[in-house]
């Protein structure tokens, strides 16, 4: 559609994924990315600036709350939750990269399994559907990437 924008055509074809786009490459890729997020974040607990963060989080309450990796005594509303288990998976940086320079997983995963956690108990999401969301947010971060004119030239300032 040429009178379409491209933020039209990029939501368009974001709105449009299914779980039938995730091939079987796709998802193995998928889920040895999120196991690595994780196995990550979990080594990422320990960190000072974690236990900052996580501190600091904890003012913070709401009747809908999310797990906080590596804490089986308290959680935080999914928008913290996500916020400390991110800084979990980044406080280490050996999360998985592509170039140009973006870490795609740690910045994805925990806001799609803290917003999987608010769901009601009988409108739960399936594992497929976790994959397709934390999928559809690797490729809207993807295309940002590609989209931004800041993006190409991270390389030459290194």
């Amino acid at each position: 559609f040429p009178s379409q924008t491209i933020t039209g055509n990029f939501a368009s074809v974001i709105h449009g994924l299914n779980a039938n786009h995730l091939t079987d490459q796709v998802i193995q890729r998928s889920k040895r990315m999120i196991l690595d997020t994780l196995g990550v974040g979990l080594l990422g607990t320990s960190t000072e600036v974690c236990h900052k963060v996580t501190q600091y989080s904890k003012i913070y309450s709401s009747d809908l709350s999310s797990t906080i990796w590596g804490h089986l005594d308290f959680r935080l509303p999914p928008l913290y939750a996500a916020f400390v288990n991110g800084v979990a998976v980044h406080s280490m940086d050996f999360d998985d990269t592509w170039h140009p320079a973006t870490h795609p997983s740690g910045a994805v995963l925990p806001a799609v399994i803290a917003l999987s956690e608010a769901f009601p108990q009988k409108k739960k999401i399936s594992g497929l559907d976790l994959l397709l969301a934390f999928n559809v947010g690797i490729e809207v971060q993807g295309r940002l990437l590609r989209f931004s004119g800041e993006a190409r030239n991270i390389p030459k300032r290194y």
